[in-house]
């Protein structure tokens, strides 16, 4: 367990914990030979344990630490310190792109495309040095608040088996953004990292995932097989230009997409201009779903006997076929005739009217199939649940297609049933940073958050930055708008014993610096306790400090030389 103050290698101090990850911990670090904070990340769990993930995962850190680019997180250092496994990079006050979109939900198109030309700038960067990530997703890629981004994890990512698709956060993480050649097992080019890179354009606009699924296996099949959604039926605004370069990047097919990130980059640069905005929809040349070398069969090699056979029948088959053939022509012009006519006389059969969907919400399950079936409508079977903040339980909140359209007769509806107002299942959210906590409370499921400092005994064993306890508790169920108290130690600074502890007068400033304090210094000439000895005190100690109240002090001073003591009348 890594504790605050200790140091790795006997050079990196830890400061504090700063992340979690299914394959690390991070931790912020002071650096103590060339003074400076950096990040170091390390390697958790039957990750470290493993020696063959350990020596790749050194090997390819090591190599990462090549790289050098403004939107890639520099790599210090790589190694080991009592079977702990670590990496040592630049430290990066920002967040990454998966908290940004917590807290936003989605960003505007030109956010969209700065953030993805410096995403491609980085990777482009990368694969000239012939390193691959193999992991890009946006819990991998900072951003500052001056709008700088840069991509982290080379070293991990490189070294972790992506097709290995277990119940881990981190593989579910990935998943999402995984190439279906990774997915099905194949090797990874820089056309993954593409394939990626296009995943996070279409979540950073829409704010969402094009694939989900109840575990890894489930999302990656969706991977290899699954269109991607139509974006431009979400967001209408989005220009084609801007799907295209989506559609292009996340190609099942290698073959369909950009070569190289220089390619992406430079449409990305131009996908604004006027005469770009309205292009044609990407089509594609390659099978989407053909990911081998199409097979060439080879030709079917025929005997001359076979050859001789084949033209004696034909010779003797040919008086009786041109009979065939006379009345197979008027057979063919009888149905041509017949065609022709059905044409004509079919629509008057098979104009089917179309009838409005009628506003059906809030009413039961059973009401609106009725009104619905009356009307000459299909329902489906089974409604969909949906949460609904203004709908009761049990009641319609929307119909698909939607209420209001004009449909044909007969076309089957599907009915969304109302789950009521949505219940948020609280977790533990105990030793993690209440800001973060109260962010996600706050912003993302629209609960009140209250932040209350609770007295500890120990107030040094705790960081005032960490939940030490919660109400309610984790398991608790609660609704938009109700309340969730978090509780940070009350770290409370008490007054020292400055006569017992033999303080300085230079410590003492110093405290009453630190503290701010107002510090009045007094001296008092005694031959009974040696100059510069703390005689008295006007604060307790064990009293609580205050900053801005005053403390005096009383100092042993020499008396002068013609000091004489006053004579005892007892002797």
């Amino acid at each position: 367990m890594v504790t605050k103050g200790q140091k790795i290698n006997d050079r990196y101090e830890i400061i504090k914990n700063i992340g979690e990850g299914g394959m690390a911990n991070v931790y912020l670090a002071h650096d103590t030979i060339l003074d400076r904070k950096v990040a170091i990340k390390i390697l958790r769990g039957d990750l470290a344990s493993d020696e063959k993930f350990v020596r790749r995962f050194q090997r390819e850190a090591l190599s990462a630490s090549s790289l050098s680019h403004p939107n890639i997180v520099e790599m210090y250092d790589v190694g080991e310190d009592d079977g702990q496994y670590y990496i040592v990079m630049e430290y990066i006050e920002g967040k990454t792109l998966k908290q940004l979109l917590r807290k936003r939900g989605f960003l505007t198109i030109t956010e969209v495309i700065d953030i993805m030309l410096q995403l491609t700038e980085g990777l482009l960067h990368a694969h000239n040095s012939y390193i691959i990530h193999r992991d890009i997703k946006p819990q991998n890629i900072l951003i500052l608040e001056s709008g700088l981004v840069k991509i982290t994890d080379f070293g991990i990512a490189v070294a972790l088996n992506s097709s290995q698709l277990t119940q881990t956060n981190s593989v579910m993480g990935s998943v999402h953004y995984l190439p279906p050649e990774q997915a099905s097992g194949r090797a990874s080019t820089i056309k993954s990292d593409i394939y990626s890179s296009g995943i996070i354009m279409y979540e950073l606009l829409t704010g969402k995932l094009p694939f989900k699924g109840e575990n890894a296996i489930e999302i990656a099949l969706k991977q290899m097989k699954d269109q991607m959604p139509n974006i431009r039926k979400q967001l209408v605004d989005v220009p084609q230009s801007i799907e295209n370069i989506i559609l292009k990047a996340t190609a099942k097919n290698p073959k369909n997409r950009y070569n190289d990130v220089r390619e992406m980059h430079e449409d990305l640069k131009t996908a604004l201009n006027d005469e770009k905005i309205n292009e044609t929809r990407h089509i594609y040349k390659y099978l989407e779903h053909d990911l081998d070398e199409t097979k060439v069969m080879p030709p079917i090699k025929v005997k001359n006997e076979e050859k001789n056979l084949v033209k004696q029948i034909a010779g003797e088959n040919m008086e009786q076929g041109n009979k065939i053939v006379i009345i197979l022509s008027g057979i063919f012009i009888g149905l041509i005739t017949l065609i022709g006519l059905s044409l004509l006389i079919f629509p008057y059969f098979t104009n089917i009217p179309e009838i409005r969907i009628p506003d059906v919400s809030n009413k039961s399950v059973v009401e609106a199939e009725g009104i619905l079936k009356n009307l000459g409508f299909q329902v489906a079977v089974e409604t969909e649940k949906i949460d609904s903040e203004t709908i009761p339980i049990g009641k319609i909140v929307r119909t698909e297609p939607k209420i209001g359209r004009l449909i044909k007769k007969g076309t089957k509806i599907v009915l969304y049933e109302s789950l009521g107002t949505k219940m948020i299942e609280l977790e533990n959210y105990i030793n993690k940073n209440y800001l973060e906590v109260k962010t996600i409370l706050e912003s993302l499921h629209g609960l009140n958050v209250l932040i209350e400092k609770k007295d500890v005994d120990n107030p040094e064993e705790y960081n005032a930055d960490l939940i030490i306890d919660q109400n309610p508790a984790k398991g608790a169920k609660l609704i938009k708008g109700e309340t969730v108290v978090l509780f940070i130690p009350n770290i409370i600074e008490r007054y020292p014993d400055f006569i017992a502890e033999e303080w300085t007068l230079s410590e003492i400033e110093a405290f009453a610096t630190k503290y701010g304090l107002i510090l009045n210094i007094e001296y008092n000439e005694t031959l009974d306790l040696a100059p510069g000895t703390v005689i008295s005190q006007s604060r307790k100690a064990g009293n609580i400090i205050t900053k801005g109240a005053s403390l005096r002090i009383v100092i042993a001073v020499e008396p002068p030389n013609n000091y004489e003591p006053i004579p005892d009348e007892n002797y």
